[in-house]
């Protein structure tokens, strides 16, 4: 009874704490649009807080398993399956990364104006004409120094790894020569956190912040060369495999 009690105060503070630092967050994304630029790495810094934020409010055990047996590159394209709408925070709650979203999310109340300040990357996915722009911005990003996070299987496609992945992420590595940093997530109550139509992103926020199991783990291996492969097929299937190795190993 005590602990219960507690816990619902300590959820309560996280609330609060997050609803005051969202509410604050977003004003300084009401700059004018030049100003939001120029202060990019700021909002990138303070989006971090407020994906950490939104994961303890939330009530998630985030865990990161560092399986990698070398020391991690500063400088990657991180890519992971995606099997939920939580991994929108959970990525960068535990890696400097921006991420690569459905276009949809730009739209999100509060959620789109920040990911947006903060220099995240929006595609509309039926449409070449916006593949083919926001293909042109992952590879000046990552030219300039930033991490990028892409799910190569293209959407939310549930808890089994997607028959293949696109070619995109491997293609623009091996043309920057930056490595891919594979990571695997791995939600313990899987149906739950587990994204379905029609659901909505508040439907999936009241269903995370209730779950009677709320563990995350979240797998990162280590960083994958792009020079190791002829082409973008060759090292797009190698790390298919990989997933498909780390599946069976978790979720099978």
């Amino acid at each position: 009874m005590i602990y219960t009690f507690l816990k619902l105060v300590w959820r309560s503070i996280c609330i609060t704490e997050l609803a005051i630092f969202n509410q604050f967050l977003y004003v300084l994304t009401l700059l004018p649009t030049f100003m939001v630029h120029r202060l990019q790495p700021v909002y990138f810094y303070l989006s971090r807080i407020w994906a950490r934020l939104f994961v303890r409010a939330l009530g998630v055990d985030l865990r990161l398993h560092e399986k990698n047996t070398k020391p991690l590159p500063k400088h990657y394209i991180l890519v992971a399956n995606h099997p939920s709408a939580f991994e929108d925070i959970g990525i960068p709650a535990l890696f400097p990364v921006r991420s690569l979203s459905k276009i949809g999310v730009r739209d999100w109340w509060f959620a789109g104006r920040i990911t947006w300040a903060a220099g995240n990357l929006f595609v509309k996915r039926d449409s070449r004409e916006s593949r083919h722009r926001v293909y042109k911005e992952i590879i000046k990003a990552v030219e300039s120094g930033k991490n990028i996070a892409v799910y190569p299987e293209g959407g939310c496609k549930g808890r089994r790894i997607f028959e293949t992945f696109r070619y995109g992420a491997f293609d623009i590595s091996i043309k920057t020569g930056v490595p891919i940093l594979p990571v695997f997530l791995h939600y313990e109550m899987q149906d739950l956190f587990e994204w379905r139509s029609p659901q909505t992103v508040y439907d999936k926020i009241w269903h995370i912040m209730f779950c009677q199991n709320n563990r995350a783990n979240y797998y990162v291996y280590d960083a994958i060369e792009p020079d190791k492969f002829n082409d973008k097929v060759e090292y797009m299937e190698y790390v298919h495999k990989l997933y498909l190795k780390w599946q069976a190993r978790y979720l099978d």
